[in-house]
């Protein structure tokens, strides 16, 4: 009741990811996969840390916002497993790099990552009775944008592992490579491999 303007005004702000990266220009240019990179509206946030129950119902992960999707892709590995404010430190960290390295809005330049790093065709097991052949299929947009974040940290958690690089670092590198579409990255190294198995065995 007694609380000044000025203090007021502080909490009508535009949210800003970590208090620094705006969401307004975020684009999403792939059409596919718009739906299920969530960065405007509810899912723009402070911090990736909702604390939201997205793994109860099916396709319900597709309203998680993006960033968050990131963090708790780094908690893997069993002894990572839960420490969730240690992930959100590991991507605050990456994204200050990004910034450094692109001079650019790094939310962007990990949208566009997502978009470039996953397959749009992989290929499938069918048949049984011992005789087993493979068949190409299309991917889902959903599982395109879970393929594609699953890699990215696999490939910085690969890049740190007994190295000099932070994982911070590593996972930097990484999103700007896959952002570049470029075979630095393990994402999109990964990508090019399933989809030309996938040509294959069409």
């Amino acid at each position: 009741r007694g609380r000044p303007l000025a203090a007021m005004s502080t909490y009508a702000q535009e949210p800003k990811l970590f208090g620094k990266w705006s969401y307004d220009n975020i684009t999403v240019a792939d059409i596919s996969v718009q739906d299920y990179i969530p960065v405007k509206g509810k899912c723009a946030v402070w911090l990736p840390h909702t604390a939201g129950r997205y793994a109860a119902k099916r396709f319900r992960k597709a309203q998680c916002p993006i960033v968050e999707r990131l963090v708790c892709s780094m908690m893997m590995h069993g002894r990572n497993a839960g420490k969730k404010l240690m992930a959100v430190r590991i991507v605050k960290h990456c994204f200050d790099l990004i910034h450094i390295m692109t001079k650019k809005n790094p939310i962007q330049v990990y949208v566009n990552a997502v978009m470039n790093a996953g397959p749009r065709e992989d290929s499938t097991r069918i048949g049984s009775a011992g005789v087993a052949r493979r068949q190409a299929v299309d991917v889902s947009p959903l599982r395109r944008v879970n393929v594609a974040i699953h890699m990215m940290t696999t490939g910085a958690r690969l890049a740190s592992f007994r190295g000099l690089k932070t994982i911070a670092e590593c996972l930097a590198d990484e999103i700007v490579y896959a952002s570049e579409d470029k075979h630095n990255s393990y994402a999109i190294k990964k990508k090019d491999e399933i989809e030309r198995v996938a040509k294959a065995n069409r």
